[in-house]
């Protein structure tokens, strides 16, 4: 089970750590209410590697990385074959253009706390579309592809189900519920809310038509360690094929090309300047930096031309070597 990046350790023992910690709760589910919030870290930490293994497949045998995103998509929440068309096809090819079934901007371009609060309601169902067409596609023309996103629903929905019924026999109805509730329902619900606030968080005001501006960074130390540099979002979209352990440094080839307002040093200070303190005019918000999205399909920059899915569904595309 050695990973081709050794950086993917760390990986590994996070989802023994999320499994362990269920396990604990559903075993003792007095210690639920007060590990959901530690298990919930750990549900937005298997969607954000579901995230990355997606672009960079983690092991070298298909069937490892087959399992692997069975195992992540259990937490994640969904089946992860849906990054996919949904990102991996779409939003790569788009950010956050017209074509995007992820655009923050769809109802409104003003950024307020209800808006990305809500984002995620609006962005689930507009990548309803492109997840059904990708699953009635692979049904009429890839076979092992279909069979893959068969095992993914049924897994993901079988150990669900597995751990509510175990819960139950151990603790009856109303207690093994609740302890389900806590240890793996909400988590996984936090972890898909999570995961989309991002997207809005790393693509709302940004330059869809830019070069080095069409995305957010944040650049905490500590943030990037716990969620996998989720937050160098910029050198992502340039190279998308790029294992998750060298963006940092390809990050820093590039910032200083990067308009200032689209670095973050705190993803904690943004989120309270912007949701707090721009309300009452004790700060200034998030601007749109270039024209206001929408109307126009932007070129595909070189790094997101020739994504295709592969059996370990992973991307043919432009990757940095850093």
């Amino acid at each position: 089970m050695t990973p081709r990046y050794a950086a993917d350790i760390r990986a590994i023992v996070w989802m023994f750590l999320a499994t362990s910690l269920v396990a604990v709760q559903v075993i003792f589910p007095g210690l639920a209410p007060y590990l959901c919030a530690v298990s919930a870290y750990f549900a937005l930490a298997a969607g954000i590697l579901a995230h990355n293994h997606n672009h960079c497949p983690t092991f070298r045998h298909k069937g490892l990385n087959e399992a692997w995103a069975i195992w992540l998509s259990i937490f994640y929440g969904y089946p992860t074959f849906a990054w996919i068309p949904t990102h991996n096809l779409n939003h790569h090819k788009f950010t956050n253009a017209e074509g995007d079934a992820t655009i923050t901007w769809r109802h409104t371009n003003r950024h307020t706390a209800w808006v990305a609060a809500t984002y995620f309601f609006v962005s689930s169902y507009y990548q309803g579309g492109p997840i059904q067409q990708f699953i009635r596609k692979a049904k009429a023309r890839n076979g092992k592809m279909y069979k893959r996103i068969v095992r993914q629903y049924v897994s993901w929905a079988g150990i669900h189900l597995a751990v509510v019924a175990t819960c139950i026999y151990l603790h009856g109805f109303g207690t093994g519920l609740l302890t389900w509730t806590l240890c793996m329902g909400i988590p996984s619900f936090f972890s898909l809310w999570t995961i989309m606030l991002f997207n809005y968080e790393q693509h709302v005001h940004a330059d869809p038509f830019s070069e080095y501006d069409h995305s957010r960074n944040f650049v905490s130390p500590i943030m990037n360690y716990l969620l996998f540099n989720n937050g160098y979002h910029t050198v992502h979209h340039d190279y998308p094929g790029t294992h998750w352990s060298k963006l940092p440094a390809l990050h820093a080839k590039i910032a200083d090309k990067i308009h200032p307002d689209l670095k973050e040093p705190s993803l904690l200070w943004y989120w309270f300047r912007q949701y707090a303190l721009v309300p009452v005019g004790i700060a200034t918000g998030t601007k749109q930096i270039g024209p206001e999205p929408g109307g126009i399909t932007p070129p595909m920059r070189t790094a997101d031309v020739d994504v295709a899915v592969s059996g370990t569904n992973s991307e043919r595309v432009r990757t940095a070597n850093a």
